[in-house]
């Protein structure tokens, strides 16, 4: 099972890296969302402060690189090169799906390079919800922690990627029992994420009430592990075809963003389809706490730390030009800027009954 599991994971990072398996006609919505321009910002674009504190953290800018990969000899690679650069610039990161490594300790290194190479960074673990309910219990949570010394620890729900790919398993009979449970034997946070079809409100009240203490919601518009799965099956298989019909599923990014922050007091981060720091802000004016990319960093760390660390630094001064447009001295600042919201973004949230001019947030970061 363990040499299996390590397989498929370095099929994903390759069908990822060629970027075949990106979203063909859902976007995640922020083309929907636009600042208004302040051509009397009054303020000093110098002196304006990015950090942010989150968890109990504190993060130099408002900015986490998503969980993608572990298990393989590349991956390592890739995360080593993704914490140094985190590490640098006081930030935080999330690896992949540890179940490789719970499953063969002796893929455990591909993990565990990220904190050592990322010794006061955020980092966050990675166990799939679904394993919850076929096997794994706090036991092996403990040890996928402990494998990174994480800060947090993210559960992740992909049951579009389990009915698609020929290994999934699709009995999540149980899983929000599972969580809650986690949620009241461990000593750190738990957060609850998706893998690129979104959270709905429904289901955000779900995890608050379960007792998790952050959603990262994980939404459409971006990598597809539907489209993953298409690459991956053979193509007169049911996956190819199931693959096809459910490559742009889920609710796109944005529409989950605000659903989720107006129905749950708890921290919400923004994922899927994040592929700048303009998407970033527009994330946090609309409340989400962090806003955290993923696809784009698989290349880039690839060509190193450093390559990584340079690109980071891009997508904060882009941050950090937006907040000087708008007039904003702070991160919180973000929050309280008003912003357009139109298109198929504003018609799904209509129909949905949010708000599309109010974003005041119900909870705290």
């Amino acid at each position: 099972m363990g040499k299996q599991t390590e397989n498929r994971k370095a099929e994903h990072i390759n069908i990822c890296l060629d970027k075949k398996a990106q979203a063909r006609k859902v976007t995640p919505g922020f083309e929907d969302v636009q600042f208004i321009h302040q051509a009397l910002p009054e303020v000093d674009k110098n002196k304006i402060e990015m950090s942010t504190t989150v968890f109990g953290h504190k993060f130099s800018a408002p900015l986490i690189i998503g969980a993608m990969t572990g298990g393989t000899t590349e991956a390592k690679q890739i995360n080593a090169a993704i914490a140094e650069a985190v590490e640098n610039l006081h930030l935080g990161m999330g690896v992949g799906s540890q179940r490789a490594a719970i499953e063969n300790p002796k893929l455990a290194e591909t993990f565990s390079v990220a904190r050592k190479k990322a010794p006061t960074a955020f980092l966050i673990a990675n166990i799939g919800g679904i394993q919850l309910v076929h096997g794994c219990g706090m036991k092996e949570v403990k040890q996928a922690v402990e494998m990174i010394d994480a800060d947090a620890v993210a559960v992740h729900l992909n049951a579009l990627h389990e009915t698609v790919q020929p290994e999934g398993q699709t009995r999540f009979n149980g899983v929000l029992d599972k969580i809650c449970g986690i949620v009241g034997e461990i000593d750190k946070p738990v957060i609850v994420k998706e893998t690129g079809a979104g959270i709905s409100a429904e289901t955000a009240k779900k995890l608050e009430k379960a007792g998790a203490k952050a959603i990262d919601v994980g939404g459409a518009g971006g990598t597809s592990f539907a489209a993953v799965e298409y690459f991956r099956s053979k193509a007169s298989s049911l996956q190819h075809f199931l693959g096809d019909v459910f490559w742009d599923w889920g609710i796109p990014t944005v529409a989950s963003l605000v659903e989720t922050v107006q129905t749950v007091k708890i921290p919400v981060i923004s994922s899927g389809g994040v592929r700048s720091g303009m998407d970033v802000a527009k994330s946090l004016a609309l409340n989400a706490c962090l806003g955290s990319v993923c696809q784009p960093v698989l290349e880039i760390a690839t060509k190193g730390a450093k390559a990584m660390e340079q690109w980071i630094l891009l997508l904060i001064e882009e941050i950090k030009n937006v907040m000087f447009l708008v007039g904003a001295e702070r991160i919180e600042d973000l929050k309280e800027i008003p912003v357009v919201v139109s298109g198929k973004t504003a018609e799904w949230l209509k129909t949905r009954g949010f708000s599309v001019e109010s974003y005041s947030r119900r909870g705290e970061c």
